[in-house]
């Protein structure tokens, strides 16, 4: 990472103490898809955002100056750091009044880099990237543009984007005080006066930057375009994990939003793992139980309610269930279409009184009633150390889960859930972290999938 550059600095401003952050590899067509669907959000959402983009030696933005100026009609403002090369002072969009532009010098690290924030009173969403150096890219140097790669991240969490937003505004400073005041006054009176209402756009803004990174891989592999290189398969890959990030980004924010309880998911998925491994499920399976214990707060089908604000293929994966109580935001992927399944139904009793299938016995998948299980248990456990002076949480939501053996639980898994907790009891510790997506994690959509199992 550049000295001086604003990827540099958050990430030295996270090294001690403070989440460290989740940067990875991203091929330039991964970038376009993300920041356009990002861009284009500003015009579907309710919220008039503030909008910050730098771009790598300014080189593209005249590519992107007609997009920006409609981005312009709709945000409060919008502020551009590029180097004067770009052209941008003879285009119509600066001409705007809420647009403005700071003139990078030629030889500012942030002038070298490729960065998007937005932050309004609904979401927050940031893409904060710099391309390799020709030393990260040694003999791989990129022979196609396709082939061009970045580090970096993108996220939605709200508290990261207003810290990367205040030192872009700290680099602002150094260019156009006045601009920077003013920056500062607006996102403090948008963040603190109003807060951020996170899930107000946080699911339709997730299965926009779905659609885009699907649209992008589906014109990668148009038959008019021609192949002359073989990266099409990490392409691919990167898109593709970076759809899944999406979704995971989306858990954890439904977390961050409940301050009761903010570790569910990660808890959740920690117990998910530790009881693949009881039950002795096969690797593939154990990876699919553990993803599922990550998104079980997205796929609740609440998560559809309004289809006016629904995306063209949120509306798409609707049309295709049976029912509106099998909708899940997560259909909108097909590598997730098993997940997805496991989640729309765990919400099922073993005795058929659930939803929405009323689905019974064996009959309701088996990952589906495990998720059930732990996620009542992580709740219980959570609720009796909140609200109960009781020393024994861990006890005592067992004893509730029990309770319930045989109606609403499958009692065999209450079986394995006992022996995971007695192994708590006496000081194992189960992790719950972040997980870092991997081209490698697809074994939830692996030919196991359609095995002859209980959850098929």
């Amino acid at each position: 990472m550049l000295e001086g550059s604003i990827l540099r600095r958050l990430d030295e401003a996270h090294r001690d103490g403070k989440q460290p952050l989740n940067l990875g590899v991203y091929y330039k067509n991964t970038l376009v898809a993300l920041c356009h669907a990002l861009e284009d959000f500003i015009l579907d959402s309710d919220s008039a955002p503030i909008a910050i983009a730098a771009f790598q030696r300014g080189k593209w933005y005249l590519e992107e100056a007609d997009r920006y100026s409609d981005l312009a009609d709709k945000a409060q403002h919008v502020v551009i750091l590029a180097t004067a090369e770009a052209g941008f002072d003879s285009h119509p969009t600066s001409e705007k009044d809420n647009v403005k532009l700071v003139d990078l010098k030629p030889e500012d690290p942030v002038a070298e880099e490729w960065h998007l924030m937005i932050i309004s009173s609904t979401y927050t969403a940031m893409v904060l990237c710099q391309e390799l150096s020709d030393e990260d890219y040694g003999d791989n140097k990129p022979k196609e543009d396709l082939e061009r790669k970045f580090y970096g991240f993108w996220t939605f969490e709200p508290a990261l984007v207003r810290e990367t937003v205040d030192l872009t505004i700290d680099h602002i400073k150094g260019y156009q005080p006045e601009l920077a005041k003013l920056l500062t006054e607006k996102v403090a009176q948008m963040t603190d006066e109003h807060g951020i209402r996170q899930r107000d756009d946080l699911d339709a803004v997730v299965t926009q930057v779905i659609e885009y990174l699907q649209d992008s891989q589906k014109n990668l592999h148009h038959p008019n375009k021609a192949s002359t290189f073989n990266v099409f398969k990490d392409l691919d890959e990167n898109i593709i994990s970076n759809e899944m990030q999406a979704f995971l980004r989306m858990a954890q924010l439904l977390d961050a939003t409940d301050v009761r309880n903010p570790m569910a998911a990660s808890e959740v998925a920690a117990m998910a793992e530790a009881m693949a491994q009881l039950l002795d499920l096969p690797a593939w399976q154990a990876k699919r139980l553990y993803i599922s214990g990550l998104l079980h707060r997205v796929g609740l089908p609440e998560v559809m309610k309004d289809r006016n604000k629904q995306s063209k293929v949120q509306k798409e994966a609707l049309n295709k269930t049976d029912s509106a109580s099998k909708a899940s935001v997560l259909r909108v992927m097909p590598q997730l279409e098993a997940i997805s399944k496991i989640l729309t139904h765990q919400r099922e009793a073993w005795d058929g009184s659930g939803i929405p299938s009323r689905l019974a016995y064996d009959a309701i998948p088996l990952e589906s009633r495990i998720i059930c299980l732990l996620a009542d248990f992580q709740q219980k456990m959570k609720a009796y150390k909140q609200y109960s002076s009781d020393k024994n949480p861990i006890t005592n939501a067992l004893a509730d889960c029990q309770a319930l053996a045989g109606k609403r639980y499958d009692p065999k898994l209450l079986d394995a859930l006992s022996l995971l907790v007695m192994g708590m009891q006496q000081g194992m510790t189960l992790q719950a972290y972040r997980p870092k997506i991997a081209t490698g994690m697809w074994l939830i959509n692996s030919g196991n999938v359609n095995r002859k199992a209980p959850f098929s």
